[in-house]
């Protein structure tokens, strides 16, 4: 377990790089956990714009899922599960097989889905804190 402090917006690229060097060598799965307005989206629109995402990354709370292609023709997937009432909703859109995919995978709101996430995911917490600072703690390789 490691964390990563987010002291404001200027700081975020070089932590979110820092972020994706922790994790990517791990999982192809990383679910983040954090109440609303935390920054969920923020951080993931950062991941996107350093791997190079040539789409318009947008929260995908209505659509459920949002599907991103890089500069490099790879597909990430943006999930948010905050809508979901049930697990069987997940099941039927086919989240499993974006899991196995082999593509990133990052997901908003992961609590509904936890029975069904692979074996091996990165989770990341995010605190938020006074002053726009976020402190972000992950849990690499969670089985």
């Amino acid at each position: 377990m490691s964390e990563i402090i987010i002291e404001n917006l200027k700081v975020l690229p070089v932590r979110v790089e820092q972020l994706i060097n922790e994790l990517k060598p791990h999982s192809n799965i990383w679910a983040f956990d954090a109440p609303m307005g935390a920054g969920k989206t923020t951080i993931i629109r950062e991941i996107c714009a350093q791997l190079q995402v040539t789409d318009n990354v947008t929260s995908p709370t209505f659509s459920i899922i949002n599907e991103y292609k890089t500069k490099e023709g790879r597909y990430i997937y943006h999930f948010d599960f905050y809508r979901l009432n049930k697990l069987e909703e997940a099941i039927t859109i086919g989240v499993q097989e974006y899991f196995e995919s082999e593509n990133l995978c990052l997901i908003e709101w992961p609590d509904i889905i936890l029975p069904i996430l692979p074996e091996r995911y990165n989770l990341i917490k995010i605190n938020a804190l006074i002053n726009d600072t976020r402190v972000l703690t992950l849990e690499i390789n969670k089985i």
